[in-house]
């Protein structure tokens, strides 16, 4: 009865390995397709928000610097630095 049960589950082991070698190749072509989306289309998108929010930060924090070197020195704004 063990050796019954036994083969049952390298059969089944089998049909399952069987099954997961049928099935790669259409996983590994979704996975490139996946890939390449990623690499058209929101790769680009990333990098330019990113440009834009780092050209934004430094808008800020010029002036920031600006107020505090204003504060520091009782400057007023745009006066002669």
């Amino acid at each position: 009865m063990n050796d019954q049960r036994g083969r049952g589950f390298e059969n089944f082991g089998r049909k399952v390995d069987e099954k997961f070698a049928q099935a790669m190749p259409r996983l590994e072509d979704e996975v490139k397709k996946v890939i390449a989306y990623l690499n058209d289309e929101v790769v680009p998108g990333v990098r330019g928000n990113s440009v834009k929010a780092l050209r934004t930060a430094s808008d800020q924090l010029s002036k920031l610097a600006d107020k505090w070197e204003q504060a520091q020195t009782g400057a007023q704004p745009g006066g002669p630095k």
